[in-house]
């Protein structure tokens, strides 16, 4: 049977006269006293068609969301029942044949877009939250941009090459999923957290430029954000430093912008050191849509009197302020900040309200000079209404803290402008709170200066950098590390033995040692790309089988047991409270 011979959702005005063949289904089904109008939906868009059921005697059987085909000819709507927020709203198709080629039972929700449903029964149909247009047009966004990524990389002489799934355990900051062997009991394979070291690899091979839509897994807790399993676009080059990469990754950007939201982005994006970041915005992935910027009021504080301000100078700390306008909160709304701030770490917070006749009403208002006030006033530009935060702490917590505040007043609603930054210059490493250094991004990023990091890891820079949109962060890349000597400082200096460094990456060092040329690279997030240019405020609406934050998939109802012999095969026994556990839980029947 032929089932179509036209796209329902293009058909228009000129087409008036024809007959066409449809299929779809049946959307919306009115019934007007012996005439039936049924919106019949495809993948292109949904067109009206008018049934008579005098004439087809299956009509009396049809429902919402049965799939159908039809035959009929085109006519132009009735004037005045033009349909102007359709693409096909000026016209109808009137069916001489209709056949039901799928019934559907009740539907779990309504597929209305008006409809509020809660997400977890979303998730458990989702084949049936496809075919509401929000998603659908998430998912064909989002097919789009890698179209976009892979005609302009290609273009420029980039391989689309595919690295292994299956590989060694080298963790890169969150847990390794891990995938047992068969074949050789008690040992595992690993999910690739990214395509890092492969890609790297491909250098050394000689394939100069490298890409990849990259499946990757990151064992971590889930946010927003975040999913166990996402994908990314991953580029690599040869001879390349770090402009080449950005000027690149800028080109995928403005095609991506340009094909998903029809809007041009200048080149080339702005960029700030990740030390100007933090000293100004608070965060190394700052949001430029709007300018609330914090301001350094130290040295306007270095004589002072008041005792917490003295005291964080003196133990080598800052004074930084941030005006967030005119916020309207009560005493008891400014009080909660406070609390907030210990809550992120710091010691304390000062607030200040700027009265209409330019005074400072605060509780440690008193305690300042005249010239201080002013002072204070001047370097955050106060006027009457606004209202000061002030965070006197070590340079990082302070940073953090009115960070967060800068986000949760100055954060524009609304704004869907698109507003890329580059933040470049990372540390090499980063301090835990135990005082230990850990890779700011991974243990294969190429330092400035080798000899600087050598004998000052802690405020080393890093041939690295990341690209921001809107305040989040899309990716990160570097210039890798080609000289085996130097990765090897790395490892020392990250307090990886040699034997664990032979154990965990031996592999890899080794091919180092063959002419590896320099190179750089970048990886992209495509979902938390996507989810933004279509303003998602989470990326599962953009990704087809997404797990909820629990990491559970409503669908097919994974993670689940396995039976003991799948386990007995692999070498794998449960420890008995888990076996308990699981055993608990199969009696009760829960899921």
């Amino acid at each position: 049977m032929n089932y179509r011979d036209t796209r329902a959702g293009e058909l228009t005005r000129e087409d008036a006269g024809r007959t066409v063949q449809l299929a779809g289904w049946a959307a919306r089904i009115r019934d007007q006293g012996g005439v039936m109008f049924v919106d019949l939906r495809e993948a292109t868009g949904v067109v009206q068609v008018v049934i008579d059921p005098a004439s087809h005697s299956q009509a009396e059987s049809l429902r919402r969301e049965f799939c159908i085909s039809v035959s009929g000819e085109v006519s132009l709507r009735p004037a005045g029942s033009e349909n102007p927020d359709l693409p096909t709203g000026e016209v109808e198709v009137v069916v001489s044949e209709l056949h039901i080629l799928s019934a559907s039972q009740a539907l779990p929700f309504q597929l209305d877009e008006r409809a509020d449903v809660d997400e977890l029964v979303r998730l458990r149909y989702r084949y049936l939250d496809m075919r509401r247009s929000r998603v659908a047009a998430n998912l064909r966004a989002r097919s789009v941009a890698v179209a976009a990524m892979r005609r302009v990389l290609t273009e420029a002489g980039f391989l689309d090459i595919e690295t292994p799934t299956l590989i060694k355990s080298t963790p890169e900051g969150a847990r390794d999923v891990l995938v047992p062997s068969r074949l050789q009991l008690g040992d595992f394979y690993a999910l690739p957290q990214s395509p890092q070291l492969f890609k790297q690899l491909l250098m050394v091979g000689g394939f100069e430029r490298y890409f990849q839509i990259a499946r990757c897994y990151r064992d971590e807790d889930f946010r927003s954000d975040r999913q166990l399993e996402f994908s990314q676009l991953d580029i690599e080059g040869s001879f390349w430093g770090r402009d080449d990469v950005l000027a690149t990754i800028e080109a995928v950007m403005v095609a991506v912008a340009r094909d998903v939201r029809g809007v041009e982005l200048a080149t080339p994006f702005p960029r700030l050191t990740y030390q100007e970041a933090l000293d100004r915005y608070g965060t190394d992935k700052p949001d430029l849509r709007f300018a609330m910027e914090i301001a350094d009021l130290s040295d306007h504080f270095a004589a002072t009197e008041f005792n917490a301000f003295a005291s964080a100078l003196e133990s080598g700390g800052v004074i930084r302020g941030l005006n967030v306008g005119a916020a309207g909160l009560s005493r008891s709304g400014l009080d909660a900040l406070v609390d907030d701030a210990k809550q992120a770490g710091a010691a304390g917070l000062v607030w200040m309200v700027v009265e209409d006749d330019g005074s400072l009403r605060s509780p440690v208002a008193k305690f300042l000079s005249a010239d201080e006030q002013a002072a204070l006033m001047e370097a955050l530009a106060g006027t009457p209404g606004d209202h000061l935060l002030i965070v006197a702490d070590r340079a990082r917590i302070a940073a953090e803290v009115l960070g967060r505040f800068r986000t949760r007043f100055g954060s524009p609603e609304g704004h869907d402008e698109l507003n890329f930054l580059w933040v470049v210059d990372f540390p090499v490493f980063e301090e835990t709170p135990g005082g230990e250094l850990v890779a700011a991004h991974h243990p294969f990023s190429a330092p400035v200066d080798v000899e600087d990091m050598a004998t000052s890891p802690a405020t080393a820079i890093a041939q690295a950098y990341d690209l921001v949109l809107n305040g989040s962060e899309l990716g990160s890349g570097s210039v890798r590390i080609h000289d085996p000597d130097v990765q090897q400082k790395v490892f020392e200096i990250l307090g990886i033995s040699p034997d664990e460094a032979e154990r965990r990456f031996g592999w890899f060092v080794e091919a180092l040692r063959y002419g590896t040329p320099p190179h750089a690279g970048f990886a992209v997030g495509i979902a938390r790309l996507v989810s933004i240019l279509q303003g998602e405020p989470n990326i599962r609406e953009v990704i087809a089988f997404p797990k909820t934050q629990t990491g559970v998939d409503p669908l097919t109802g994974s993670p689940s047991p396995v039976d003991d012999h799948q386990l007995a095969e692999l070498g794998i026994a449960l420890r008995p409270e888990v076996q308990a556990a699981r055993d608990e839980a199969a009696g009760s029947g829960a899921d």
